[in-house]
């Protein structure tokens, strides 16, 4: 099933895999957030699990701060922070309702939570302490940072544009251009948009320049769909990761496939083979050069026999990931 360019990692989680994130400044070690209440480091070079820390509960989201140490959330509504060198725990801070996402942004040093209590919150990662908390329309879905910018999607199809340094006011108020409810939203590296998916097999390249000129190059396509027995099939499209170098992202959704696309010209660029179930989180790593892959069940037909939650390593290559003209 694994071909010489992928594998699968060692003591991966015993239970749903939520999210999958590598170092910023390191190529092997990667983060797992998981349903079985523990976050998981791991060293991908020597596949070796390096340590694990737990929740009370199952944990949604997680990040990396610098490279010792993660922050993490989930449905025990607390924020915590992990040193990754001496194993301890410190909680931050909690949310009023589960915590849904977890992420850094380095240009204004600052973690950002988004919540289903309707809530982003801001922390100091050197006190640690909150440093603030901004009511949404509606439950955080998904958020991205680019720049100093937040992009954040909630329930009802709302996507808000925050500005980190002036937290005073919305920047924009948007609808999502997709019908369906939003799943996931990631930031282009270049910080000009950003791309959303939902749970009706589409995707949408958005821009966060109003200007008539640039929302004219906005567009949406349909994707993670297969035909059966002449009967179309259309999956919910679970996750979405740029690579770091050449602007270009790749999409995993529940019908078990990673697309990898070139935005620039609306190109797909390759699909792999069928993973064993849903794709539940993506991540590429810092310099673009392994893509981890979450295959795991996300209870989308409710409690059956599924596949085991899995985590795969792929080593890609620039014919995958670079446009092509």
């Amino acid at each position: 099933m694994t071909g010489s360019n992928e594998y699968k990692l060692n003591q991966g989680p015993e239970d749903s895999i939520s999210a999958v994130k590598f170092s910023p400044s390191t190529t092997q070690f990667l983060l797992v957030s998981s349903w079985d209440c523990t976050v998981r480091l791991f060293d991908v070079g020597s596949n070796t699990m390096r340590m694990k820390y737990q929740h009370t509960a199952p944990v949604l989201d997680c990040a990396f701060y610098d490279p010792t140490h993660s922050w993490s959330g989930g449905l025990d509504a607390q924020l915590k922070t992990h040193d990754l060198n001496t194993d301890q725990d410190t909680i931050v801070g909690t949310h009023d309702a589960p915590i849904r996402c977890v992420e850094y942004c380095p240009e204004v040093n600052v973690m950002v939570t988004g919540s289903w209590d309707r809530s982003v919150r801001l922390w100091d990662p050197r006190t640690p302490c909150n440093a603030g908390t901004f009511t949404q329309p509606e439950k955080v879905y998904t958020l991205s940072v680019a720049g100093d910018r937040l992009i954040v999607g909630t329930a009802g199809r709302r996507v808000l544009v925050w500005d980190l340094r002036n937290m005073g006011y919305v920047q924009q108020r948007r609808e999502s251009s997709l019908k369906y409810q939003t799943r996931c939203i990631r930031a282009f590296p270049n910080k000009q948009g950003y791309v959303l998916s939902s749970i009706e097999g589409r995707v949408a390249v958005e821009y966060l320049d109003p200007s008539q000129e640039v929302q004219k190059k906005k567009y949406a396509f349909k994707c993670h769909r297969l035909k059966e027995d002449g009967i179309e099939h259309v999956y919910p499209v679970n996750a979405i990761s740029f690579h770091s170098v050449h602007n270009t992202f790749a999409t995993g959704g529940s019908d078990g496939f990673v697309n990898i696309w070139d935005p620039f010209n609306k190109k797909r660029l390759c699909q792999f083979h069928r993973y064993p179930t849903s794709i539940a989180s993506l991540a590429f790593n810092n310099d673009g050069t392994m893509l981890a892959i979450a295959s795991s069940y996300m209870q989308e037909k409710g409690d059956i026999n599924h596949p085991e939650d899995a985590i795969f390593i792929r080593q890609v290559t620039d014919a995958e990931t670079k446009p092509k003209p």
